[in-house]
């Protein structure tokens, strides 16, 4: 148990206060003799605090609208490195750590892809009556969010969008999707999320792609993890499961028998650019890939040319 502080194995002994329990720590899994593995992670600073607290609150909420679909969260905290003999970090002060359940995990199959589909649509109708937004920030990678609440879903995602360009916008070589990204916070994004559109701010996982999903080996059961929590259209959870595959049609056609499309359904597949938009955007600001950037890019011409030329009803 050497490799954990003092502080955080008296966190795992307040979870399993018998005192014949043992613990043994292999990287972040913890196994005790009772039985139960745990998830357990420490931060190296207290500036990661917010980010431990978006995580635990995401899984929270996730436990909250479809209990079980998440690991559970047992413990999150600060601990305080200075008086912990058995701290092999270097770092002073205090630093977060989360305790979850560990969960021991398989691919996802076709059956529990098409149970995966129905536990989202059960966590998509946990509503807000606060706005669209999150309680807190969260972070997308690296990316934050600005914890707030917004009365509408267009401000909320031009606000998502917006801080994305912020921090492009004093980097020349992304001059040209930072001119078109603030075209699509001006036009695209009032007009398709804007009236006709009509939606209720529903719990969204926020970063959904294939390699935060598995199925759990004890139940087989999905399970999904990782998250970036906050309200809003649900179906901009949809757009990162696209982008970077491991969904069949067969999940997305589940999915929309219990979530139909939102109206205008003409508009969806531009509403999913519009969606992997803030995804891609991300990818360059995390990784300064040009390739991210050129499919940025392409997105926006795309957005910007149906919204100049649309005309007619929208159905």
């Amino acid at each position: 148990m050497s490799s954990l502080p003092n502080a955080v194995f008296a966190k795992l002994k307040e979870i399993e206060p018998d005192p014949s329990v043992t613990f043994t720590s292999t990287g972040f899994c913890v196994r005790s003799s009772a039985g139960p593995s745990y998830y357990v992670k420490v931060g190296s600073s207290v500036q990661e605090s917010e980010q431990y607290r978006g995580e635990a609150k995401s899984l929270e909420m996730i436990e909250r609208a479809a209990p079980g679909l998440a690991p559970r969260v047992l413990s999150i905290g600060q601990i305080d490195g200075n008086h912990d003999e058995n701290d092999d970090d270097e770092s002073d002060g205090s630093r977060p750590y989360m305790i979850s359940e560990y969960k021991f995990l398989q691919p996802l199959q076709r059956t529990q892809a098409l149970q995966l589909a129905a536990r989202l649509a059960e966590m998509h109708s946990h509503t807000s009556d606060r706005g669209f937004g999150f309680e807190c920030a969260t972070y997308c990678g690296a990316t934050r969010t600005q914890g707030r609440f917004f009365a509408t879903w267009s401000e909320c995602f031009a606000d998502m969008i917006g801080s994305l360009l912020s921090n492009l916008r004093n980097q020349s070589s992304y001059a040209e999707v930072v001119k078109l990204g603030d075209e699509i916070v001006s036009k695209a994004i009032p007009f398709l999320l804007g009236p006709p559109l009509r939606i209720e701010p529903v719990l969204l996982h926020g970063d959904l792609w294939s390699g935060n999903v598995g199925v759990d080996s004890a139940t087989g059961q999905p399970v999904i993890y990782d998250p970036a929590s906050y309200f809003g259209h649900n179906e901009a959870e949809l757009s990162i499961m696209r982008m970077f595959g491991g969904f069949s049609a067969s999940f997305f056609e589940e999915y929309h028998k219990l979530k139909p499309k939102s109206h205008p359904v003409s508009e969806y597949d531009k509403r999913q650019l519009l969606y992997e938009l803030f995804h891609y955007l991300n990818h360059t600001c995390l990784f300064h890939s040009g390739g991210y950037a050129e499919q940025a890019k392409i997105r926006c011409r795309e957005l910007l040319t149906f919204v100049r030329n649309h005309h007619g009803p929208r159905l």
